[in-house]
C-alpha cells in the first residue's frame, strides 16, 4: 500500500499542474464508484491538493473536498484527453486543458468520495498528528504512545496515533532506532522516544527524495517509479545480513502485518 512518502510524491506533482483548473466532465467506468457520477464536480476548479495521511486531499471551489485512496493497488495519473487508455482505470476526470485525471486500480480497493466540509473536519480530527509536521516532536510522539501496551510495530501503524505511517517505514524506523517491533508502545523512555522521532522523519524524508517506494505497481502522477526500494535495510529482506551486524535479518507477524527486523540490533 502507498504510504506517506508515495502518496506526498503524487500530491506534490498535482499541485504543479492542477491547481486552478476546472472539472470539465466525470466519467466513472467502475460501478463501485457509481456515486462520484451525481456528486455534481463539472464546473468545480481545484484550488488546493493536499496529503492527510495516506489520503489525497482535492480542495474544490465550492467548498467540498475530492478524496482519494490509494489502497493497495491505486494510481492518480495525470495523462492528457488524446493518451492510450490505462489498464484498469476506474473513474476518468476531465479537466478544462484537455487533461485527465485518471484514478486506476486493479485490484479495485482503492476509495473516492466527495466529502462536505463537516465531513473533511470530521475526517480530519480522526487522524494522528503527520511526522514529517513542524509540531511534530519526540514529545508528541510520547504523548501519543503513552499507556499503550500493543506491540510498538502495531500502535506505528495505527492512522489514530500516526498519520501515513505503514508497514515499510515503520519496519525500516523500527531498525534505524535499533528498537524492537515487540517493545510495548507505552515503554519508551526519552532516548528511545528521540531516536524513534529521528529515525521516522529520517526514512520518510529519505524516500520522499527519491519518490517512494515501488514494488510493482507504485507510480507517480506522471507514471514514474520510485527508487527508494534500493535503499532499505530491513523490509522484504528476511534472511539477508544485518547492514549493521551481520545477523540474519527475521521476518515475523505483528498485528497480522509482516515484520522485518535485527533480532541483534533491535532485541525480541
Amino acid at each position: 500500500m502507498p504510504e506517506l512518502p508515495e502518496v506526498e510524491t503524487v500530491a506534490r506533482a498535482l499541485r504543479a499542474e492542477v491547481l486552478g483548473r476546472s472539472i470539465s466532465e466525470v466519467c466513472v467506468l467502475d460501478p463501485k464508484l457509481a456515486h462520484l457520477a451525481g456528486s455534481a464536480l463539472p464546473g468545480k476548479r481545484l484550488l488546493r491538493v493536499e496529503r492527510r495521511g495516506k489520503y489525497i486531499n482535492c480542495h474544490l471551489s465550492d467548498r467540498r473536498v475530492l478524496q482519494l485512496h490509494l489502497m493497495m493497488s491505486g494510481r492518480l495519473l495525470l495523462r492528457r484527453t488524446s493518451d492510450p487508455a490505462d489498464r484498469f482505470a476506474r473513474v476518468l476526470i476531465g479537466l478544462d486543458d484537455d487533461r485527465q485525471l485518471r484514478f486506476c486500480d486493479a485490484r479495485r480497493f482503492g476509495r473516492a468520495a466527495v466529502l462536505s466540509p463537516a465531513r473533511y473536519r470530521e475526517f480530519d480530527a480522526g487522524l494522528g498528528p503527520e511526522p514529517l509536521g513542524r509540531s511534530f516532536s519526540s514529545r508528541l510522539l510520547g504523548e501519543r504512545l503513552v499507556g499503550r501496551r500493543v506491540a510498538l510495530k502495531s500502535a506505528l501503524l495505527d492512522q489514530r496515533i500516526l498519520a501515513g505511517v505503514g508497514n515499510i517505514y515503520a519496519d525500516e524506523a523500527l531498525f534505524r532506532a535499533r528498537i524492537s517491533p515487540l517493545r510495548p508502545a507505552g515503554s519508551l523512555d526519552s532516548p528511545a522516544l528521540r531516536r524513534l522521532h529521528r529515525a521516522l522523519r529520517h526514512v520518510l524524508r529519505a524516500s520522499l527524495a527519491l519518490g517512494g517506494t515501488t514494488f510493482g505497481i507504485y507510480a507517480n502522477a506522471h507514471g514514474d517509479e520510485g527508487a527508494f526500494q534500493a535503499m532499505l535495510r530491513v523490509f522484504r529482506r528476511t534472511g539477508e545480513p544485518c547492514p549493521r551486524c551481520r545477523t540474519a535479518i527475521k521476518r515475523l507477524l505483528v498485528g497480522g502485518r509482516a515484520t522485518h527486523y535485527c533480532p541483534r540490533c533491535q532485541g525480541g
